[in-house]
């Protein structure tokens, strides 16, 4: 069984909005997405897997941005003051992606590294944080979404 061959031609791009105020972060360098849940089988006296128990979805993820234009000063001032904001991925140019979008709601950054000078290029910082809910929407444009995890 052969594999089709895929010729990628698509430039995601980021996007973080902070009180509805879009910005773009063009030197993007990676951004990666994380979701993840644990669950394990509840048992009785009587019978063995009667159940689930599962855990709240962790939503992480961890961003690069060469730090040349405001977003990484931007997003420096977001871990800072501790706002909230949204992170977008979505197709800049082509249209190869599986995915329409990815979003992450009520990101928080954890960890910020603005980046070490070089001789030569520009430094790359790195955040990371979590969100409490995130989406997925298709090519198709059904949105499927995570359980809204609220704050205490």
């Amino acid at each position: 069984m052969t594999s089709p061959q895929f010729d990628w031609k698509t430039r995601l791009g980021v996007r973080f909005t902070v009180n509805g105020t879009e910005n773009r972060a063009y030197a993007t360098q990676s951004f990666i997405p994380q979701f993840g849940s644990s669950a394990e089988p509840l048992h009785t006296v009587e019978r063995t897997h009667v159940g689930m128990v599962s855990t709240p979805h962790n939503l992480t993820f961890t961003l690069s941005v060469m730090a040349i234009g405001p977003a990484v000063a931007d997003l420096t001032a977001l871990a800072f003051r501790g706002d909230p904001f949204e992170l977008v991925m979505l197709e800049q140019d082509g249209n190869d992606w599986s995915y329409a979008t990815v979003v992450m709601k009520q990101c928080y950054i954890t960890s910020a590294a603005p980046g070490a000078a070089t001789i030569s290029g520009a430094p790359v910082a790195t955040f990371s944080g979590f969100s409490l809910e995130a989406e997925v929407t298709d090519k198709n444009s059904a949105t499927t979404k995570t359980p809204r995890n609220t704050p205490l």
